[in-house]
């Protein structure tokens, strides 16, 4: 009997994400969530035509996943795999203050830090999870948000 080795980590989060970049294309592409998505709640799956992704909030511009820089692509594998992070500030509660973000109670979302080439310290790029599974990603250290569409 043949025993197998498990993977490494990284190759584990890739084989995670692969299947939701291969089936990447608009609206006409594959219906379910991204692997980096827990579950959706009650609430929002009932939002769901048929599994389709919908916006969490029509008040924020989509991006998609595939156009997003390579750095953050690197964090959401992270955040599929549950870590390790590079900084220790990743994974905390973000607070909403600004308000750009549906409103949510506290502890819906967290904040993980995407790695800008080149800058000594975290830098203003950062992408925040809620708890239904949604993603946002922050090219300005929170000034803006766009949803990211993982169908893309």
């Amino acid at each position: 009997m043949t025993r197998r080795r498990p993977l490494p980590l990284a190759l584990a989060a890739l084989a995670l994400a692969l299947p939701a970049l291969a089936g990447c294309g608009g609206p006409s592409g594959p219906s379910a969530p991204g692997p980096s998505a827990p579950g959706p709640s009650a609430a929002v799956s009932s939002a769901r035509p048929s599994g389709g992704w919908v916006p969490s909030s029509s008040a924020l511009a989509d991006v998609c996943r595939s156009a997003l820089p390579r750095q953050a692509a690197d964090t959401l594998a992270l955040i599929a795999a549950g870590g390790p992070y590079p900084y220790r500030s990743d994974g905390v509660v973000f607070e909403n203050r600004e308000r750009r973000l549906p409103r949510q109670r506290s502890g819906y979302y967290h904040e993980y830090t995407v790695t800008t080439p080149g800058s000594a310290d975290r830098g203003t790029r950062r992408v925040v999870t809620g708890a239904a599974g949604e993603q946002y990603w922050s090219a300005d250290h929170y000034g803006s948000f766009q949803e990211i569409d993982s169908r893309c």
